[in-house]
């Protein structure tokens, strides 16, 4: 799917060389029309032999028994050694026991941060927890006209996912089948994101309001900002050359020491209908060498999910990733369940209501309690059912 489509074409060559009893034919697919197609296909029992699946993907189509468990792949493999993965990410590919995919990159959140204007405010230091990150938050807002502390972009629900991540209790509760918001771990995370609302750290605003979000972020409009990897190359090539020394990364802040984050990116499954499980194997394996992996790397800025991958000098080097390497060791999953990212479009939607005042801290919570349900009522009774059986 998307650019990692078209790359890969450019590593197919050395597999082939390798291996030429092997062709490999690769189908691009737009990321908005990915999900649908292969459910098409698996309806159609067209589905191709490997595939780029995202991480949140998984549960759906193992649900729907499409893929092949690949346990039997990687114990005897000399190549994908679990213990090379960050554990949250290898993680995410497993499901009731079983091992569906291997990560192919990753996707975190954390700060990107104006270091020059903490600075400024006295901080010589990013946040390491929340008391930390909630005093700096007051002291750069309004340090200068229409500044805040922090952009939280009212259309992403990423940010107050990966504070809900750093609690103790899940998000679900009863393997999957009651929303959990209501509990005190999520009611923490969702207190500290209204509060930033609430204190004028942070505009109620989404990044269509935001003309541009790399030049006001050089302007100093906020000082915080929660996001990828994508945007490090971004940050480095739209800001000019006299400002590239006063921003940097950082891990996110927990609620008493560094704090988790979101387990995000893709991985590459084996479609249980192909007739070449063996051969589909094979390049899962090569793409997962470690050198492969740092010139996909080089080709598309993609974070690497194995820590070896991340001893490559040039990525070692790289002063922006270093605190990537240190954000995945403190990664976790999404709840794994087919109806997650549903869930998770009403979690946007909620806050955004409670940021507004339209909610207030419970009702919110039980809203999203209530919608959970609602979600989750169809898996309740096909656990009931299988439970019955």
């Amino acid at each position: 799917m998307g650019r990692e489509g078209e790359v890969v074409t450019q590593l197919l060559p050395e597999f082939e060389r390798r291996h030429p009893d092997i062709r490999v034919k690769v189908q691009q697919l737009p990321w908005t029309a990915a999900h649908e197609k292969l459910l098409t296909a698996f309806a159609g029992d067209t589905t191709p032999d490997v595939c780029q699946l995202g991480n949140t993907w998984i549960p759906e189509l193992a649900a729907l028994n499409a893929l092949e468990p690949l346990d039997r792949y990687a114990a005897a493999s000399s190549i994908v050694q679990a213990a090379d993965y960050f554990p949250g990410i290898w993680d995410t590919n497993r499901m009731d026991g079983s091992l569906y995919g291997v990560p192919w990159y990753v996707d975190t959140r954390l700060l990107f941060y104006r270091r020059d204007l903490l600075a400024r405010a006295g901080f010589s230091t990013p946040p390491a927890s929340w008391q930390e990150w909630k005093r700096m938050l007051a002291a750069v807002t309004n340090a200068q006209a229409d500044q805040h502390g922090i952009l939280l972009p009212l259309n992403e629900f990423e940010p107050l996912l990966a504070l809900a991540l750093q609690q103790d209790e899940p998000l679900l509760r009863d393997d999957g089948r009651w929303g959990n918001f209501g509990g005190v771990g999520f009611r923490r995370a969702l207190g500290l994101y209204l509060e930033m609302f609430q204190r004028g750290w942070a505009p109620p605003l989404g990044t269509a309001a935001i003309s541009n979000v790399w030049n006001e972020f050089g302007r100093g409009r906020f000082v915080f900002y929660i996001s990828g990897p994508w945007n490090i190359s971004e940050f480095q090539r739209r800001l000019p050359a006299e400002q590239q020394d006063s921003w940097m990364t950082a891990p996110l802040p927990g609620p008493d020491g560094p704090g988790a984050s979101i387990a995000g990116g893709s991985s590459l499954v084996v479609f249980r209908a192909s007739r070449h499980r063996a051969e589909a194997w094979r390049l899962i394996e090569f793409l997962s060498e470690p050198a492969v992996q740092r010139r996909f790397h080089a080709l598309t800025g993609d974070l690497p999910p194995r820590r070896t991958t991340w001893s490559d000098p040039a990525l070692a080097r790289d002063v922006y990733a270093r605190a990537f390497r240190e954000q995945l060791e403190r990664v976790k999953p999404a709840p794994k369940v087919p109806e997650w990212e549903r869930i998770a479009t009403e979690m946007r939607l909620v806050a955004e209501r409670a940021v507004h005042g339209r909610l207030s801290l419970d009702q919110a919570t039980q809203a999203l309690d209530t919608r959970a349900a609602q979600i989750l009522e169809k898996r309740r009774w096909l656990l009931a059912r299988r439970g019955a059986g």
